[in-house]
C-alpha cells in the first residue's frame, strides 16, 4: 500500500522553510500531496492560481529528484477531510519552535480524533530556515527588503512583481 501524506498550508508565499519540509517529506512516503488552503476570510496577497503556481515550480522538482509522486490541490474544509478524501494517511507538518509545537499537537490531537487513520507527521524545520515565515517574507517584501535568502528565485521576482503593481 502506497504512503499517501499531505503537506497543507496557506504558502502566501513559498518559502525556503516550505521548501525544507518537503525536502524531508519525500523521502517519508511514495505520493505528497501539498493542499493549499482556501478560506474566504482570508485576503492572501497571491492568488489561488498563483499560489498554486508557485508551489508546483517549487516542489515538483525535489519530489521527482527524489523519485515521489507529487501533486498540488486546493481545499476549502477541514484538513482531515482534504487529507481522507486524497488517501492520505499522513499528515505533514513543519515546527520551527515550541510555540509552533504547542499549537501543532493540539491540532494534531483534535485531527487524531476526527480522523483516526490520518497520522501527524512533524518535520523539524532546519537551522537555516527556522526563523522564516510567510508573513515576515510579506512584509518585508512590502517594504522593498531583498527576500532572495528567504525564498526560491522565481518566488522573490513574484514578489518583487506583486509590490511593484500595488
Amino acid at each position: 500500500m502506497p504512503r499517501v501524506a499531505l503537506y497543507p498550508g496557506s504558502f502566501d508565499p513559498v518559502t525556503n522553510g516550505h521548501l525544507d519540509v518537503v525536502r524531508h517529506a519525500v523521502r517519508l512516503c511514495d505520493r505528497l500531496i501539498v493542499a493549499i488552503g482556501v478560506h474566504p476570510a482570508k485576503k492572501p496577497l497571491f492568488s489561488t492560481d498563483e499560489r498554486l503556481a508557485m508551489a508546483k515550480a517549487a516542489f515538483a522538482p525535489v519530489a521527482a529528484k527524489a523519485g515521489c509522486g507529487f501533486d498540488c490541490t486546493t481545499y476549502d474544509n477541514l484538513t482531515v477531510a482534504a487529507a481522507q478524501k486524497h488517501g492520505a494517511t499522513i499528515m505533514i507538518r513543519g515546527l520551527r519552535d515550541g510555540t509552533d509545537l504547542d499549537f501543532e499537537m493540539q491540532i494534531a490531537g483534535m485531527n487524531e480524533t476526527m480522523a483516526p487513520d490520518v497520522h501527524t507527521v512533524f518535520v523539524p524545520a532546519s537551522a537555516a530556515v527556522r526563523p522564516i515565515t510567510a508573513t515576515l517574507v510579506r512584509q518585508i517584501a512590502g517594504m522593498g527588503g531583498d527576500v532572495s535568502a528567504f525564498v526560491p528565485s522565481s518566488v522573490a521576482a513574484s514578489l518583487k512583481t506583486k509590490f511593484a503593481a500595488n
